[in-house]
């Protein structure tokens, strides 16, 4: 549920039987952030992406049934929801972006289309059954979560590493530098509200 919006900025609320999410965003902020999910090192993947992106996000996640799963990938939903509608037409917007992150030894690459049109290729190169305090295959889902509701074309890719936490950083860094210049606004394009020969995102 959209709760309100203005410019590029809006808030949204997400409440099942499983979880309690609210997301506040805005895209021409500074990289403030205050996220709580419950999980640690879930929250340090989203700090991170508010940071680097420069997105302005107060993220609060609740389980109502105590399943992880549950609340890891309804994050990823309302996290994307929340970048797809203060977005709104995507108009006058850069729409391509792209990022090379190194995190020690790991190396990770993310090219990213605000078109909507989602497809989304995401290679993490995880090893350990688990990172931190998140399973592999909830890691992976949050990515693939977040991804698919931001309603875009984008290719995540772990280059190499041997460190699963570097991994993982190294991608959220890059997709949120990735986005950071995806979602600028072009001003050259006087008159070219949308950028795409479409006439439609």
């Amino acid at each position: 549920m959209i709760i309100e919006d203005h410019q590029r900025a809006c808030t949204i609320e997400r409440k099942t039987k499983e979880v309690s999410i609210v997301a506040k965003i805005d895209l021409d902020g500074k990289g403030n952030s205050n996220v709580n999910t419950g999980f640690d090192f879930l929250d340090h993947i989203i700090i991170s992406f508010s940071k680097h992106s420069k997105v302005d996000l107060e993220l609060n996640a609740k389980s109502e049934d105590g399943i992880r799963h549950h609340l890891i990938e309804d994050t990823g939903i309302v996290l994307g929801q929340a970048v797809s509608k203060a977005l709104d037409k995507r108009e006058k917007i850069t729409r391509f972006g792209h990022a090379i992150v190194p995190m020690d030894e790991s190396l990770s690459s993310v090219a990213i289309d605000l078109i909507k049109r989602q497809y989304s290729h995401i290679d993490l190169k995880l090893e350990r059954e688990k990172i931190e305090d998140i399973s592999r295959e909830d890691i992976i889902h949050f990515f693939q979560s977040f991804m698919g509701n931001l309603n875009c074309c984008i290719h995540v890719i772990v280059q190499y590493g041997t460190n699963d936490h570097h991994k993982i950083e190294s991608a959220i860094k890059a997709t949120a530098l990735a986005l950071k210049s995806a979602i600028k606004i072009d001003l050259t394009n006087e008159g070219e509200f949308l950028p795409t020969t479409k006439g439609m995102m």
